[in-house]
């Protein structure tokens, strides 16, 4: 390389972001995602057959997927070819594939394509793909923060290994942080910085698991200081951090964990954990109607009659939540979740109407008992209709003894909590009561 080239080379570097300064150039350097990559693990594995496949990379930003395509090319021996699912066409597809069959022809080296956001692909270009990923013309590496399965042509996923990345841990984002602060060629190792313990803590914290995050606010806090040594305190890193956007799709799987996590919290009787997934979907964005209906529908699934003021609070709730709106109705929504939550739980009501639905659609209909068919109009004496009924509030216990269905069932168990003890034995002396007619 000569000067002039050197000199451009380092001005490109120079321009670019710490965090892309600090990419690992091995699988040594690599951070986190022990699961799969570690010692013994299933994709290291792969890498030492030298059988890696089509995989797609599946979890949030910041946690390496980019980084580690281009690592994975190196350890394949892999030429690396990128394009981005929103950018490229089925044209520009086919092209970059006609030259990986040109480069395997006529050199014998795959290509390793690697496809960020792939889930924005649409089956088309899913499809283009297909043939040149079966004959293991491409290496391909698709990249989602979306749930592959839910937006990823199945075709395309049975023919891949999925590799789902978490969030880099605290421990693995101060380590990113040291390295940074460490290394005098690509990071601030050149500055003199001296970094407070408090301060990495919470940009390990506050950086969400995202290592672009948190290397972008340390390179702000130490260039946008002109004092060295620079004290690198809480203070400076809480002002480096900009307040995060909270990542929500309302139709994607981030809805769906975000809910069911909610109506598990509340069901398990957690109300700390129930707002504080309240919380998340609604700084994410969910409609509150959303919510108010789940809550409706989870008083009368999960608590019922173990405390029958549950369901008439969660409808109120809903109706309050159309009559204010945000930001107060945030207000009602964590009233009733907490109430939910403390409340004594029973469902006995989803079990018992479940297994009579089954009855219906499985067993022998039953016929309406002679006795309690409708006698109100000209003729049904003629048929017996309503003959012998027994009217329940002529009884001094307003039961009367006779049968109400056919056969002997009981779809209605009460628990032993809350106010359905008190309906358990309640219902106890009804049945005996029932059962003498």
């Amino acid at each position: 390389m000569s000067l002039f080239e050197a000199s451009e080379a380092a001005n490109r570097r120079e321009a670019q972001p710490l965090a892309a300064r600090m990419r690992p150039a091995s699988l040594d350097e690599f951070v986190g995602q022990e699961h799969f990559l570690g010692e013994g693990k299933l994709l290291r594995r792969l890498l030492k057959a030298d059988r890696l496949g089509s995989v797609i990379f599946y979890g949030p930003p910041g946690t390496g997927k980019t980084t580690l395509a281009r690592l994975l090319a190196g350890e394949s021996r892999s030429r690396f070819q990128q394009i981005s699912a929103v950018a490229a066409g089925v044209k520009q597809l086919r092209e970059v594939l006609t030259e990986a069959y040109d480069e395997l022809s006529a050199d014998g080296r795959r290509t390793l394509l690697f496809v960020d956001e792939i889930h924005r692909f649409n089956k088309a270009q899913q499809d283009v793909l297909l043939p040149d990923v079966e004959n293991g013309v491409v290496i391909l590496v698709g990249a989602t923060t979306e749930n592959p399965f839910f937006t990823i042509n199945s075709a395309l996923v049975s023919r891949s290994r999925v590799f789902q990345f978490n969030p880099l841990s605290p421990d693995d984002v101060k380590t990113l942080l040291r390295r940074a602060l460490s290394d005098a060629d690509r990071g601030l190792g050149g500055r003199d910085v001296c970094m407070h313990d408090d301060a990495l803590e919470f940009l390990a914290e506050a950086s969400d698991g995202d290592a672009r995050r948190a290397l972008s606010a340390l390179e702000i806090g130490v260039l946008s200081s002109d004092c060295a040594p620079l004290e690198f305190t809480r203070a400076l890193a809480e002002e480096s951090v900009q307040r995060k956007a909270v990542q929500y799709d309302r139709q994607g799987d981030v809805h769906y964990d975000s809910i069911s996590a909610l109506i598990k919290s509340v069901r398990g009787s957690d109300p700390d954990a129930a707002l504080y997934w309240l919380a998340r979907m609604l700084e994410g964005g969910e409609d509150v109607r959303f919510l108010a209906r789940r809550m409706v529908i989870l008083a009368s699934e999960d608590v019922g009659n173990a405390d029958p003021a549950a369901l008439p609070l969660a409808v109120a709730a809903a109706h309050g939540c159309e009559l204010v709106g945000l930001p107060e109705c945030q207000l009602t929504l964590a009233q009733v979740v907490t109430y939910l939550a403390c409340a004594p739980k029973s469902n006995a009501v989803t079990v018992g109407i479940a297994e009579a639905r089954r009855d219906v659609c499985e067993g022998r209909i039953l016929p309406v008992p002679v006795h309690l068919r409708d006698r109100h109009y000209d003729g049904a004496k003629r048929l017996g209709h309503g003959e012998d009924y027994q009217y329940a509030h002529d009884h001094p216990d307003g039961i009367a003894a006779q049968d109400y269905l056919g056969i002997e069932r009981e779809y209605y168990r009460p628990v032993d909590r809350g106010f359905e003890q008190e309906l358990a034995e309640r219902l106890a002396a009804i049945r005996e009561r029932l059962r003498e007619g």
